[in-house]
């Protein structure tokens, strides 16, 4: 590494590459821990919350990277990543530090590594677990591999957008690899709280009684509280996109390969294909819950009692 590696959490000057719901939140909790921020995102209008907030806008990547030692990437796939990067790695200053967080897995990490050759800049894979709470909070894990001292310069970015970091490995990939692991998890326990949301309904019982026999149990879980609350109360708005939920569980598939171990990946993606098909794609992660919901008993309350 070069200078970039001798720098206080305050000399640290980042630039932030999208602006969506965890972007935007990260970026916020950057500024709150005292760092220098510049924003960029597509559509310009995103920006201004966080200009309002201390961060500079930038016109274009090319103009965020110019005087920044960390990029910090935060877009929706690794095709998005890629084109971005094409932007901004001619303005790169001598030992830059890319800190890709975006979820586009280990042949998407190996896509940023092709992209970032020749440059001076060290890469990290560094995706994040949580959703729009955590990282408005600036609770998220931050998962990491790469380079060691490229890893440790990036610390007190970690520090200020998570409440935990784990160093997965060197080798690129094995963070985003661990993400998708993370995220199967996440699609798991969403699904199976919106079935027994589901069978709880179609029994006639309310799925309240549900949450409470479970509370406190070994089975219990923040996602039974925080999913079948969504579900209940009838909200949309999405604390994690289910199409993006949807789009890390192909990742995982692609990752796996064909395989006897993918049966039960390969129906999660199916219950989320099929909630994304019925217009659910850009609410939040529980209406997967209408691709596993079924009419109700005769008899039975009807849903939403």
């Amino acid at each position: 590494m070069s200078e970039s590696s001798n720098l206080t959490a305050t000399d640290l000057r980042v630039a932030v590459l999208g602006t969506g719901t965890m972007g935007a939140a990260m970026a916020r909790s950057l500024l709150r821990s005292g760092l220098r921020v510049t924003v960029w995102n597509r559509s310009a209008e995103k920006t201004k919350p966080l200009v309002d907030a201390g961060a500079r806008a930038a016109a274009d990547p090319f103009d965020a990277m110019r005087d920044a030692d960390v990029v910090l990437t935060m877009l929706f796939d690794a095709d998005a990543v890629v084109r971005v990067a094409s932007e901004f790695l001619p303005a790169v200053r001598e030992g830059a530090i890319w800190m890709q967080s975006s979820t586009i897995g280990a042949d998407g990490m190996r896509a940023v590594a092709a992209a970032a050759s020749g440059y001076d800049i060290s890469v990290v894979d560094a995706p994040v677990l949580g959703t729009k709470g955590p990282a408005e909070n600036g609770a998220l894990t931050v998962l990491a591999s790469g380079e060691s001292r490229a890893i440790a310069t990036l610390q007190p970015i970690f520090d200020a957008i998570g409440s935990k970091s784990i160093v997965v490995g060197e080798r690129l990939g094995e963070a985003s690899d661990l993400k998708l692991v993370c995220n199967t998890w996440v699609g798991s326990l969403t699904a199976g709280t919106a079935q027994s949301v589901a069978l709880a309904r179609m029994f006639g019982l309310d799925p309240a009684i549900f949450v409470e026999a479970v509370t406190g149990s070994a089975s219990d879980s923040p996602y039974v509280h925080l999913k079948s609350a969504v579900i209940l109360e009838g909200n949309r708005a999405p604390q994690f996109a289910l199409d993006g939920l949807l789009k890390d569980l192909r990742l995982a598939q692609a990752t796996a390969g064909s395989s006897r171990a993918t049966t039960y990946l390969d129906d999660l993606e199916r219950l989320y294909a099929e909630a994304s098909a019925k217009g659910h794609g850009g609410d939040d992660v529980a209406w997967v819950y209408d691709a596993v919901s079924a009419p109700t008993r005769p008899g039975s309350a009807a849903p939403g009692r």
